[in-house]
């Protein structure tokens, strides 16, 4: 398939060149992918920042260990998750739903109450990490999308998230980042990784069919 050689080809780049721009028609065609991922009761409580400001991006990098690619990829994109599910958050997902669709539907409203009833009231912390890993979906999906792009992509956990949310502002917004993701072009002749065999475990050691 297609989709499974682009996999193979697509590693964790650690070497971009800064010289080519990605073009943003593909960016989008990989945030739309994210955009249309699917979350827990379709509440999609993270947004995603493109973070195109070069100063805000070499801050950034300070408190990422001094990751390049937060600075030389074409576009640096932060995955930030809820900080609580409120009730008004909830209300504004269904109500959305309810004017995409263009009707009522009881059993939709009866789930809606149920959320309300539960969510807001399991603590700050256990909802935000709850839409942290709705985020890693839409992330999940945004990897696999640059690599059908052809698009090389650096996931990318090590950073200082609370210094991330401070340069970004992200905690005014009620949001906390998660994840980042550079997307950019390889530069294979400065890059140790490129080039080399992907490693995975065996399909015997990693599936289990249960009969």
């Amino acid at each position: 398939m297609e989709l499974l050689d682009k996999l193979q080809w697509r590693y964790a780049t650690k070497a971009m060149d800064p010289a080519r721009p990605v073009a943003r028609d593909k960016v989008d065609r990989i945030i739309e992918a994210a955009r249309l991922a699917p979350t827990s009761s379709g509440l999609q409580p993270f947004e995603i920042l493109v973070v195109n400001n070069p100063q805000l991006r070499a801050r950034i990098r300070e408190v990422a260990w001094n990751q390049a690619q937060v600075t030389d990829a074409s576009h640096l994109l932060v995955f930030a998750a809820w900080d609580d599910y409120t009730p008004e958050r909830i209300n504004a997902m269904f109500d959305l739903t309810n004017e995409v669709r263009g009707f009522r539907n009881e059993g939709w409203e009866a789930y809606r109450q149920q959320l309300l009833s539960t969510y807001p009231g399991r603590g700050a912390q256990v909802n935000f990490e709850h839409a942290a890993r709705q985020a890693y979906i839409g992330f999940g999906a945004a990897v696999i999308a640059a690599a059908f792009e052809e698009v090389d992509a650096t996931p990318m956990e090590g950073f200082d998230p609370a210094a991330v949310d401070d340069i970004l502002g992200l905690r005014e917004r009620h949001l906390r980042s998660v994840v980042m993701l550079p997307l950019g072009y390889r530069k294979a002749e400065q890059d140790w990784l490129a080039g080399l065999p992907k490693v995975r475990r065996p399909l015997g050691q990693f599936v289990t069919d249960v009969d």
